[in-house]
């Protein structure tokens, strides 16, 4: 029989992350996503009922999501199920958790913000797309000749575009 194990996650974290780096030097971090649901019940209240998911994020996931967010931040994360399990005074434990494989930043820089961190970036990071980041790889499409191709500002990447100027 076949299995699929799959988790998409749009919420909020709970607090502010806390990296740290495993003895053979990989980052981590263990973080809480508040997943909200909204729905009527059958005598036509609304119901908040917030969710609260273990999540835990390795590598360059981790080191982004610790650069750049924060309690509070809107955050997607596409990841699977671990089910952890422990002792504790004889009594067996368990818990689900999701380990991170792609983590999306949502939303923008707030004014509440402003210098204390750097300008958030809806991006998605894994450790595929980090690595050819990092090693300053840039994939350049020619858009020119799709059609209703118009000409237009590109969206970043190119030269100019680090500029701490640029209002966003």
């Amino acid at each position: 029989m076949a299995s699929y194990n799959r988790v998409v996650l749009v919420g909020n974290l709970t607090r502010d992350i806390e990296l740290r780096y495993i003895p053979s030097g990989q980052a981590v971090s263990d973080v809480t996503v508040a997943v909200n649901d909204r729905r009527k019940t059958a005598s036509g209240d609304w119901v908040e009922e917030a969710t609260f998911v273990d999540v835990t994020l390795w590598g360059r996931n981790a080191e982004v999501a610790s650069e750049y967010l924060g309690k509070g931040s809107p955050v997607l994360i596409e990841g699977r199920l671990k089910l952890d399990r422990w002792e504790t005074d004889g009594q067996k434990r368990s818990k689900l958790r999701v380990i991170c494989e792609k983590m999306q930043m949502l939303g923008g820089r707030s004014s509440s913000d402003s210098g204390a961190r750097p300008a958030q970036r809806s991006r998605s990071h894994t450790a595929e797309e980090s690595s050819s980041y990092d090693s300053g790889e840039h994939h350049d499409h020619d858009y020119g000749n799709e059609p209703g191709a118009r000409d237009a500002q590109p969206t970043g990447g190119g030269p100019g575009y680090d500029d701490n100027d640029i209002p966003f």
